[in-house]
């Protein structure tokens, strides 16, 4: 290894790379980049030993062949959607994530939005900084106690999300096919999803976004939920079929929403979501806290920093990739 090694980081939503900087000291140049397309980042990543990747893509397999020195795509977040994992094992590229980074916020927030819905605090908020003074406007309200929170998926932040429902002694139900009954000891009880849709007063979305999740959640999907049900989605827009959730609420099968993410995103303004009283959007925040920040930095630039100095990394996502790859790791 030579101090020519290049390391391009494509995008980022944090002030300062100075813990990128020392966790790669020593191993390459680090090349920051804030692009949100390929054809944005090539210039600079055709030649680059490894690639750090945030949000933007996709990348494809036309765009690796285009960084054949490329060993390693370590992305900073938890889902690699952006990447196509057939094409980097094929490539001889190793693709790792950063799955345990904000699995506590994510839940946290999570939550927030789930008693912000029951609760009708957005709503009375807005009420009192209006003028108003009034209880009527945010009937009807139900007691969370004794509610069936519906899970789909029931992962990591899943189950974080199952433990703190239980607290308010609230119902669990899941729904997840890669997941048996009883398997892991937090709350939650597998079912089918059409028979948790139709059960559940709180739905919450937590699967990957995969060909297979992606717009999972339709009007099928909604038509089977209880008029008095919320949606609470703090995983990936494109799980949901944005049209399909604002014909939902056009036709009020459901009585409202908590989004953390959308598709799109950006939502655009104006939009169909936007300025509705049951409904409440935040811009994709429920990763971030200052602590989960720490996680997130040190774990995609460690990955690479592993790969680059001739050590398998810890969370590879394309395990097949072991032993054909381009880093030359056994």
């Amino acid at each position: 290894m030579t101090a020519k090694t290049k390391v391009v980081l494509t995008d980022y939503v944090w002030e300062s790379l100075d813990v990128e900087r020392k966790i790669l000291a020593g191993v390459g140049e680090l090349v920051p980049l804030q692009t949100r397309k390929p054809e944005d980042f090539l210039a600079q990543a055709a030649d680059c030993d490894a690639l750090l990747n945030t949000y933007a893509g996709p990348i494809t397999a036309e765009v690796m062949a285009k960084m054949p020195r490329c060993r390693i795509i370590a992305r900073y977040g938890i889902g690699v959607d952006t990447i196509d994992l057939d094409a980097a094992t094929q490539a001889g590229i190793i693709v790792t994530n950063n799955p345990t980074y904000c699995i506590e916020e994510v839940a946290e927030h999570t939550m927030a939005l789930l008693l912000a819905c029951a609760r009708k605090v957005a709503f009375y908020d807005r009420l009192v900084r209006g003028g108003a003074w009034a209880v009527p406007p945010g009937k009807p309200m139900f007691r969370m106690a004794g509610a069936t929170l519906g899970l789909v998926g029931f992962g990591n932040i899943a189950r974080q999300v199952a433990a703190r429902a239980a607290s308010f002694g609230m119902k669990v139900l899941y729904a997840d096919p890669f997941v048996k009954d009883g398997q892991f000891g937090e709350p939650g009880r597998k079912v089918e999803l059409n028979d948790m849709l139709k059960a559940s007063d709180f739905v919450s979305v937590h699967p990957p976004l995969t060909p297979q999740t992606r717009k999972m959640i339709n009007d099928d999907a909604f038509s089977r939920m209880k008029p008095t049900a919320f949606f609470i989605n703090c995983s990936r827009g494109p799980v949901v079929d944005t049209d399909a959730l604002v014909r939902a609420l056009d036709a009020r099968k459901i009585a409202g929403c908590g989004l953390d993410t959308t598709d799109p995103e950006p939502l655009p303004d104006p939009h169909p979501l936007r300025g509705r009283e049951n409904v409440i959007i935040n811009p994709h925040v429920a990763w971030y806290s200052e602590t989960a920040m720490i996680g997130l930095q040190s774990g995609a630039p460690n990955e690479v920093r592993r790969a680059l100095t001739g050590e398998w990394p810890v969370n590879v996502v394309n395990k097949a990739v072991k032993g054909k790859n381009r880093a030359g790791l056994k």
